[in-house]
């Protein structure tokens, strides 16, 4: 029996992961022509059709759900086993970390403090984005771990699991004193920048809102809460939404305080992959006490 061409079956998976044949080729770095020749080659060996069409996308046959299962774990294995190898040998442990756009940065530098290393030898990559960019770059290999705002439902993400790290009160601030009385009784009448409506905070506010019968009015809304601070201080008559536990009032940026609110909690969770769990920063992490930084 001739060998099986792994670089066919690579194409092949790639093809299944990025569902599309042009997204694949653009990923290989080739042209979809190329691609396609490789799986009908795949094919011709397997002595069956892998892929079939789906609208614009592409799909595999019953066949080709086979073959990605077993290809899927194998290269699995193949980015486990170069994570083992990078940990293992590196002079500096390399540790790229994704980071959810609207947490507090503070706070994210605070839990990353406690990769480190006592002999320091760690190279850290910090990416920002959404909650969703990062889990497909996480379910990509292309990155070790994730901090974000919101869980993951481990059922439908094969291989990946989450962790709740702590949670904190959200308060009501802003670049001038408002009075706490004053704010609440009249809360539409002020100016809000509030975190994006696809994060979790975001949403967790509009609900806020909702149940207390306000009708806000929103100046702006932010994915990034750096941004939104930096707007904030652009505009000092507008009131935003930021961690209690953010230093107010005498810090260089001179926000207030207004009004903490118990029931608006942003919540930090670690997220990983299975092959992950051994890592030496993801178990820091993991192992940590942070009631020190929620509470």
């Amino acid at each position: 029996m001739s060998h099986l061409n792994y670089n066919h079956l690579y194409y092949f998976w790639m093809v299944c992961k990025q569902g599309s044949l042009t997204k694949a080729a653009d990923a290989l770095f080739l042209t979809p022509q190329t691609v396609t020749g490789q799986i009908k080659a795949l094919e011709q060996r397997l002595n069956g059709k892998l892929t079939k069409r789906n609208g614009r996308s592409i799909e595999p046959t019953e066949l080709g759900q086979l073959v990605f299962k077993y290809a899927d774990r194998m290269y699995d294995l193949s980015y486990e086993m170069l994570d083992i190898v990078n940990y293992s040998q590196r002079a500096n442990l390399l540790f790229e970390v994704g980071v959810a756009d609207a947490l507090s940065k503070s706070l994210v530098s605070r839990i990353l403090s406690t990769t480190i290393p006592s002999d320091g030898n760690i190279h850290l990559r910090c990416y920002e984005s959404t909650h969703e960019l990062l889990l497909e770059k996480l379910s990509q290999h292309k990155l070790d771990m994730i901090l974000s705002d919101c869980p993951i439902d481990s059922s439908q993400n094969a291989g990946l699991y989450s962790k709740k790290l702590g949670e904190c009160k959200m308060s009501f601030c802003s670049a001038t004193p408002i009075d706490e009385k004053e704010f609440l009784a009249n809360l539409e009448q002020y100016k809000l920048l509030i975190p994006g409506s696809r994060t979790s905070m975001g949403r967790k506010i509009t609900e806020w809102c909702d149940r207390q019968g306000y009708q806000p009015t929103i100046l702006g809304e932010f994915d990034d809460f750096a941004l939104m601070k930096a707007f904030a201080e652009a505009h000092p008559d507008t009131v935003f939404v930021a961690p209690t536990r953010y230093p107010y009032k005498k810090d260089t940026a001179g926000f207030h305080r207004i009004s903490s609110i118990d029931a608006l909690k942003e919540e930090y969770y670690v997220i990983f992959a299975e092959r992950m769990i051994q890592h030496p920063a993801v178990k820091s992490v993991c192992d940590a006490d942070f009631s020190n930084i929620f509470h």
